[in-house]
């Protein structure tokens, strides 16, 4: 068994690196002061194939404290994920089959390996909730139910901007945050991380566990990253970084990010200590250590300076291909129907994905074109999405 460390110094570092709020955060130092090995977990719901930075921030607090010795677990929501979170989502999510959901995960423990361990001494653990949700009797639920009123439900954000704007709420999705509370109470949690946009959640299997166990569970609200457009970095927006990107597309969407998202990113996706933040004199150097640290840590520091080699190449010194493709427009066109009338790309909702994610680039004024709207007025030469080089040329 492993021993717990105590260390004060190394404790209030986790309790607030990265981190928006703790319930209750007094009573949460002395439970990691005492010596007591305590039982942390992070769920995630399978609802993409495949795990992301948004996923990663809070995997990172998960890691720090199996460093401490404290028993981790990385549940998976393959029960949960088949009703659908309602967390920030002004419609109903699609409701996914158990076999899409296993299908969708089958890869999240390799992925989450890189910063978890889950073998040798104080291995994490790898869970899923339905071994306990799906064998729950309807009077169970009935049960559980009981425990909160209507009211609760209703007062959550996203309710109450569906009902101003007269969209549906349907039944099954006030299950979700009952279910995913009761994730606590079937593995007996001490403390539960996760993304502050699951506070409501978190918060719900905070009061289970006190009412059904009669103890206290701790909860750890991680902070978000979030894009120049204040939208979280996550699949349901198309601007995730993933596991499945390589060096140089890691590299490169990094390098897209508005200057306001680096020292945050330095707090949230590395392990570097404050002291050695860079400076914001000058925000595009403080960018490329940036993003050569994150994909350090994905890929290794060799294929860290190989995507920094290439991205200082390609964009900084604008050694672009000798030959690419050409398209001629008059001047005034909107981009977005001009690409998809060539046939550059198969439809309107492809470019607003790739703008959306910072995949539609100027090589010239070394930007991305961030306007779904925006009017091709002079000669223009593009890279678009991973490898896609285009030139065009104005009538």
């Amino acid at each position: 068994m492993s021993k717990v460390i105590t260390d004060e110094k190394r404790i209030d570092f986790i309790l607030n690196r990265g981190v928006e709020n703790i319930f209750v955060k007094e009573s949460l130092k002395n439970k990691l002061l005492s010596g007591k090995k305590l039982k942390i977990y992070l769920g995630i719901d399978p609802t993409g194939p495949t795990l992301h930075m948004g996923h990663v921030i809070p995997i990172m607090k998960l890691k720090q404290f199996q460093e401490l010795g404290h028993e981790v677990i990385l549940l998976i929501g393959d029960f949960t994920a088949m009703i659908g979170d309602p967390t920030d989502k002004m419609a109903t999510r699609i409701q996914l089959t158990h076999k899409e959901v296993l299908n969708n995960c089958k890869n999240y423990k390799k992925q989450a390996s890189k910063f978890l361990k889950f073998n040798g001494n104080n291995p994490a653990k790898f869970k899923f909730n339905s071994k306990w949700l799906a064998k729950m009797k309807f009077e169970d639920v009935l049960n559980l139910a009981s425990k909160i009123t209507v009211d609760q439900m209703l007062k959550r954000d996203m309710f109450v901007r569906r009902q101003e704007e007269n969209k549906p709420i349907f039944g099954h999705e006030f299950f979700y945050p009952l279910m995913q509370g009761y994730d606590s109470v079937a593995m007996d949690i001490d403390i539960e991380i996760g993304g502050n946009d699951q506070t409501f959640n978190m918060l719900m299997g905070r009061n289970l566990v006190s009412e059904i166990l009669k103890k206290d569970k701790s909860v750890i609200t991680m902070k978000l990253l979030e894009d120049n457009t204040g939208k979280k970095m996550g699949k349901t927006e198309g601007n995730m970084i993933s596991f499945l990107d390589n060096a140089n597309e890691m590299f490169g969407k990094i390098m897209s990010w508005n200057d306001g998202l680096i020292l945050k990113g330095f707090e949230l996706c590395t392990d570097l200590e404050e002291k050695y933040f860079p400076n914001m004199q000058n925000p595009r150097d403080a960018k490329l250590k940036l993003a050569f640290e994150i994909v350090k840590i994905y890929h290794g520091e060799k294929k860290a300076q190989e995507a920094q080699i290439n991205w200082e190449n390609t964009f900084s010194k604008k050694e672009i291909p000798d030959e690419m493709e050409e398209i001629k427009v008059n001047a005034g066109e909107i981009l977005m129907e001009v690409l998809v009338d060539k046939k550059v790309l198969s439809s309107k909702g492809e470019y607003r994905r790739l703008v959306e994610g910072n995949a539609v680039h100027d090589l010239e004024k070394n930007e991305n074109i961030k306007d779904v709207n925006f009017k091709v007025l002079e000669n223009l030469t593009l890279k678009i999405g991973k490898k896609r080089f285009l030139k065009i040329n104005v009538n």
